[in-house]
């Protein structure tokens, strides 16, 4: 009788690019390989509020881009993200063919599921900020809040009324009213 086989596990960036597309998210969180299942639909609906939002603020404003994963955000040797939304500032003439042209995101953005809380909470603000992330931030629809980190924060700034985000270009900061937004997405229920 044959024995099944094991999968080998997976550390190294190159492993993860190599595995087949099945539809998950990977990521290599400082060498360990984690998979997150699809999102459910609230986590989509917000996301897609404050990518619009980001986008119509951001117009007009060719060095900063605003994006969704999947992508393959490389912030180490062993370590590669994909931030449900995040914002990048390309430089005058770059050309971004490759992920890894991207470089650390000015802004990385997670919506909070039960299946990823913890590891967005923990080892993915841990690397984001060791990264030098200017912003990190982790959105909670079940709390209708974001926690804002930045680089040197030992606890997070918790945001439930006006996100405000400057971008330091001399464009006029983005403001986002998360009220209104998790009203008209989530509805008057908590």
């Amino acid at each position: 009788m044959a024995m099944p086989t094991r999968a080998a596990a997976v550390s190294t960036i190159e492993e993860l690019l190599a595995l087949p597309d099945d539809g998950l998210r990977h990521e290599l969180l400082d060498g360990v390989h984690v998979v997150t299942p699809a999102p459910e639909y609230p986590h989509q609906a917000v996301l897609s509020e404050i990518l619009v939002a980001l986008h119509k603020a951001l117009e007009g404003h060719a060095e900063l881009q605003v994006l969704a994963s999947p992508a393959d955000i490389v912030l180490s040797p062993r370590t590669l993200v994909q931030p449900d939304l995040f914002v990048i500032r390309r430089q005058p003439g770059q050309s971004i063919r490759k992920w890894r042209d991207v470089g650390v995101p000015l802004v990385a953005i997670e919506f909070l599921s039960p299946s990823t809380a913890a590891r967005d909470r923990g080892a993915k603000r841990r690397i984001y900020q060791r990264a030098g992330v200017a912003e990190y931030w982790i959105v909670d629809l079940d709390a209708r809040l974001v926690e804002r980190w930045r680089p040197s924060d030992e606890r997070p700034e918790i945001v439930t009324d006006i996100l405000r985000w400057d971008p330091g270009t001399g464009m006029t900061p983005v403001a986002i009213g998360l009220p209104e937004l998790f009203r008209q997405v989530l509805g008057d229920e908590l």
